[in-house]
C-alpha cells in the first residue's frame, strides 16, 4: 500500500507503468495501490471537479493521474469501482489547465449509475444518460484530435458506442489519465488497467470498434 509516496521503477513499460513513472497526480490519493499493470485508489473525503455553473462554487480537488499526451492521441482504459454515494464518480479525464479540462464515466445520481460527462471551458456543463451495462466494469476512450473530443464507452472493450462529440480546446499538448471524485464522502475504491495511450484513432464515427 503506498501512502502518498513516490513511485519506484516497474519493469515493463505499458501506458499505465508510464503514467504511474512519468506521470503527475493532480491531488494524490492518501491511498494507493500501484503494481505493474493495474492502479487501485480509495479517495479521500469530499473530492470533485467542478466549475462555477449553477452552483457557483469551483472544486479543483477530485484525484487525476495524468500522463503527457500529444496535440492528437487516443487513450483508453478499464474501470472497475463501486459507486454507493451520490456523486461517488470515477474515468477518465483530459486536461489542459484548471478552467479547460473534460471528465467522463459513470457518475452516481439519484439513486442510478450514470454515464456521466463534464466539459470545462471557463465554465463547467454536465450531461448524463442510462447506462444499461455493468456500471461496475465499463471503460472509457477519449479520443482528441483537431479541435475536436471524441468519447467513447464500451462494456467490453471492444464495442465503443459514441458518448460525446464536441469541440476542444487545441494545445500543443494534453494530460490524460484515470479520474475519481467523491464530493459526499470519502473512500471509494476504483481499479483502473487495461490503458492504452497512442495516436488519434481517426475512425469513422460510426466506426464503434
Amino acid at each position: 500500500m503506498v501512502e502518498g509516496s513516490v513511485l519506484t521503477a516497474l519493469r515493463q513499460e505499458s501506458a499505465l507503468e508510464l503514467a504511474l513513472l512519468n506521470g503527475s497526480w493532480l491531488n494524490e490519493p492518501k491511498i494507493y495501490t500501484p503494481t505493474e499493470t493495474t492502479l487501485e485508489l480509495l479517495t479521500d473525503k469530499e473530492t470533485d471537479f467542478w466549475r462555477e455553473t449553477y452552483y457557483g462554487f469551483t472544486h479543483d480537488s477530485g484525484h487525476f493521474l495524468g500522463l503527457e499526451a500529444p496535440s492528437r492521441f487516443t487513450c483508453q482504459f478499464r474501470i472497475r469501482g463501486t459507486f454507493e454515494a451520490l456523486y461517488d464518480q470515477a474515468g477518465i479525464m483530459v486536461r489542459i489547465n484548471e478552467r479547460q479540462w473534460v471528465k467522463a464515466g459513470i457518475e452516481l445520481s439519484d439513486g442510478h449509475a450514470m454515464l456521466s460527462s463534464v466539459l470545462t471551458d471557463g465554465k463547467s456543463d454536465w450531461a448524463t444518460s442510462p447506462y444499461t451495462a455493468d456500471p461496475t466494469d465499463f471503460w472509457m476512450r477519449a479520443t482528441v484530435a483537431d479541435g475536436v473530443l471524441r468519447l467513447q464507452v464500451s462494456s467490453d472493450g471492444s464495442h465503443w458506442p459514441l458518448v460525446r462529440l464536441c469541440p476542444f480546446p487545441v494545445a500543443p499538448n494534453y494530460r490524460v489519465g484515470p479520474m475519481a471524485c467523491s464530493p459526499k464522502r470519502g473512500g471509494l475504491k476504483v481499479l483502473f488497467s487495461d490503458w492504452t495511450l497512442g495516436p488519434a484513432l481517426g475512425k469513422d464515427l460510426h466506426d464503434l470498434s
